[in-house]
This record gives C-alpha cells, sequence and structure tokens, in this order.
C-alpha cells in the first residue's frame, strides 16, 4: 500500500478521534485545518513510523505537537500586531457559536482551559479519548507512573473547579441555572 493510501485509510479510521482531541486541547471546535495539518504531517513523516506505536497513538502525538505549535504562532501574532489590528481581529465566539456548543461541552472546555497545560493534557488523552496510560506515556513522552500520578492530580483538580462553579464561581453562567 503506497503512503497516501494509507493515511487516507488512517484519515477515515481516527480523523474523528484527532478531530475530537483538538477540540478539548484547544477549547475550539474550529479545529478543521489543524486536523488536515496534523495528516500532512503524517503523510510527510510516515517514513519515520517505526510502528511500535499504533497509528492512532502516533497520530495524537503529531495532533498535540501541532496544537502546541499552533497556539505558540497565535501568541506571536497576538505579540506582533498593533493594539488597533487586535481591536478589528477578535478571535472570540460569536453569541450564535456559543450557544450551538452543548452546555455540558462548553463548561467542560471551560473547565479544561483552567488546569494547566500537563493536566489538561492528560485528562484528554485518558479521561476522554480513553487511552492506556502505555499509550499516554508514549504520546507525551513521559513514564506511566508520571501519567498516573498526573492524572490523579488532575482529577482532584477538575473537581476543585467544578466545587468552585458549583458555589457560584465564575460569574453570572453559573448563577443563572
Amino acid at each position: 500500500m503506497d503512503k497516501k493510501a494509507l493515511i487516507e485509510q488512517w484519515f477515515l479510521r481516527y480523523g474523528d478521534e484527532i478531530y475530537k482531541f483538538l477540540v478539548y486541547y484547544t477549547g475550539t471546535a474550529d479545529v478543521e485545518d489543524l486536523v488536515q495539518e496534523v495528516f500532512i504531517k503524517a503523510l510527510q513523516a510516515l517514513d519515520l513510523f517505526e510502528g511500535r506505536a499504533q497509528p492512532k497513538t502516533w497520530l495524537l502525538s503529531i495532533a498535540r505537537n501541532t496544537a502546541i505549535d499552533h497556539r505558540r504562532k497565535q501568541r506571536l501574532r497576538k505579540w506582533l500586531l498593533d493594539s488597533w489590528l487586535q481591536d478589528v481581529r477578535d478571535e472570540r465566539k460569536t453569541p450564535e457559536e456559543w450557544l450551538d456548543l452543548h452546555e455540558e461541552q462548553h463548561e467542560l472546555y471551560r473547565s479544561l482551559q483552567q488546569l494547566k497545560p500537563a493536566f489538561r493534557e492528560v485528562l484528554i488523552l485518558r479521561g476522554i479519548k480513553e487511552l492506556s496510560a502505555r499509550e499516554t506515556a508514549d504520546i507525551l513522552q513521559w513514564s506511566e507512573s508520571k501519567v498516573n500520578v498526573t492524572y490523579h492530580r488532575a482529577l482532584k483538580a477538575m473537581k476543585g473547579i467544578w466545587q468552585f462553579r458549583e458555589k457560584g464561581g465564575f460569574g453570572d453562567a453559573v448563577k443563572a441555572r
């Protein structure tokens, strides 16, 4: 099977998983370009894929690095733009886009964004994507014990965020319930 056919097969098999991972990781549903970038990078690096990990694990590693690079580029772009350009170019969602998101997912996205990056990564991979500790360790290039400890701490931090929200934290969105 040629490279292009293999990547197309992986796209059909894992494309939704990569999309969902990027949505959780970035906190935005507008990740189609990032998904495309992940599979382009996979095609370009296919010769480096040794088969020691599952294709899904390898693709999730690429997705994670792509999202990190994307975030860095966004920060650099924001820093370089003049203040008047920043006011004109508003990357926040419109009210209609926010309404399209299911409220529970919206709260999950907001909660995940409150966590430090390591907690967010391990919660997405272990808790949401349901990867094993070994797969998560491969993606994050950590030991399995670090994955397990970080996952436990991340769950505790997430519980704290949810308890804070239940007590009326984070403004009117919770108080309006």
